[in-house]
């Protein structure tokens, strides 16, 4: 049975009262270790008034401080940082076969001074390997050529060459054999009338790749606002509302968050640290058992 390190995510949020609700069904497919501390446990687990399984297998975690339900916190950011980079420890020691992460906060994290946006960023420096972010389930997965950058640096970024190499990494790293390749502009620039970066570079990116890898992979440019019209199917975005507004739309509450092209591998939940229903024992679980079994894969 592998082992999975499990990143905390932020205590002031929902990662805990999933990790509690969740192992029951988790520890069938995977043994789960769970990067947090006892003190901090038992507190977040008294305030659900949840009981702490025995087979409840930690990793210390340095730190301590008051659980706050629904507040963004520095304390509890760095927290979070810290239980994520223990789960890297892990991975990188073999310890581990995987790590799932459960949600963070962003500005957490910077009003605790990490210069990191997310999870894929801190994998990205420190495997020093371009990550790529996958999202989705069984039905549909979205790969994001571009990710947290303004809309209007978008188009800046759309260039043959990284394109080719990021379909290439992202086949070798799924083996997905039909892949749709969305357009940037509106009609996938109508035959440039509305915008020439498909014939210019997302046209022969795709040609390229399918050529290097002597397989007819990938296809497209799609329409964008017409390529989710079946509910199902894998699909590269070139930017992150493109990819993850129809997915999150349709499958919500299952969806999971995937790093591929990295020598580990890492899953996490598609969700964030909904503080609206933090420590109300409301969370749902489907996200977080859907991440675990990827790993199954």
């Amino acid at each position: 049975m592998k082992k999975v390190a499990i990143s905390i995510g932020d205590l002031n949020g929902i990662g805990l009262e999933l990790a509690l609700k969740a192992h029951k069904d988790i520890k069938k497919y995977v043994k789960p270790i769970y990067c947090i501390n006892k003190k901090m446990l038992f507190q977040g687990a008294k305030l659900l008034n949840i009981e702490i399984p025995k087979d409840f297998e930690i990793e210390e975690v340095e730190g301590e401080f008051e659980i706050n339900p629904g507040t963004v916190s520095a304390k509890s950011g760095k927290y979070s940082f810290d239980s994520f980079k223990k789960a890297i420890e892990l991975a990188k020691e073999k310890k581990v076969d995987a790590i799932t992460t459960l949600p963070i906060h962003k500005e957490a994290w910077a009003k605790a001074g990490i210069k990191y946006k997310g999870h894929t960023e801190v994998l990205r420096d420190v495997f020093k390997k371009d990550a790529i972010m996958m999202l989705g389930c069984p039905k549909m997965y979205v790969a994001l050529f571009t990710e947290h950058i303004p809309l209007k640096k978008v188009h800046k970024k759309i260039k043959k060459n990284n394109l080719i190499k990021f379909l290439i990494d992202f086949y070798n790293s799924t083996k997905f054999e039909k892949v749709g390749v969305l357009g940037l502009n509106p009609h996938a620039g109508d035959g440039g009338v509305l915008g020439d970066e498909e014939i210019k570079e997302i046209i022969p990116a795709i040609k390229n790749a399918n050529k290097i890898l002597n397989k007819e992979i990938f296809y497209g440019p799609l329409v964008p606002d017409t390529a989710f019209s079946k509910r199902e199917g894998i699909f590269v975005a070139m930017y992150h509302d493109q990819g993850l507004a129809p997915l999150k739309a349709l499958y919500f509450d299952e969806s999971i968050n995937v790093s591929l092209n990295l020598p580990i591998l890492r899953t996490s939940v598609d969700h964030g640290t909904a503080f609206d229903i933090a420590y109300k024992n409301k969370a749902n679980t489907k996200s977080y058992i859907n991440a675990i079994k990827y790993i199954l894969n």
